[in-house]
């Protein structure tokens, strides 16, 4: 699998390879265009699947996918292991939410339509 620089991804392991010398598998530019595309996703998942406004979506989706500093934080973009989709169906429907709504275990065509308008507005 390909993170959006291209870096590649094993199955079993939580981040891209990094040479030795780097202390984050992100550049500063590529971890914040990425971490804007998750929280925009995120939000947009709250307030379809939740039915909260865009404001009180994106606010949420901000304290879920918060900066993390590639200094204090060499690990940062943990979170980007699952995409928004399963985050999001975490926080609505809660933990096992796939077994409950089998429907949801897989991201939706509009969530795809989504991201891809996103992509293209970029």
């Amino acid at each position: 699998m390909l993170n959006p620089s291209g870096a590649v991804w094993l199955m079993g392991i939580v981040g891209p390879l990094m040479r030795r010398e780097q202390t984050s598998p992100w550049d500063e530019k590529e971890y914040v265009e990425y971490l804007d595309r998750e929280r925009h996703l995120y939000a947009w998942c709250l307030s379809i699947y939740e039915g909260i406004s865009q404001t009180v979506a994106r606010a949420r989706a901000e304290d879920f996918y918060r900066y993390e500093s590639a200094a204090t934080r060499p690990l940062r973009g943990l979170v980007f292991h699952d995409e928004a989709w399963h985050w999001a169906m975490l926080k609505i429907f809660g933990e096992q939410y796939w077994q409950a709504r089998p429907e949801l275990q897989s991201p939706s065509v509009a969530y795809r339509a989504e991201s891809q308008r996103y992509e293209q507005s970029k």
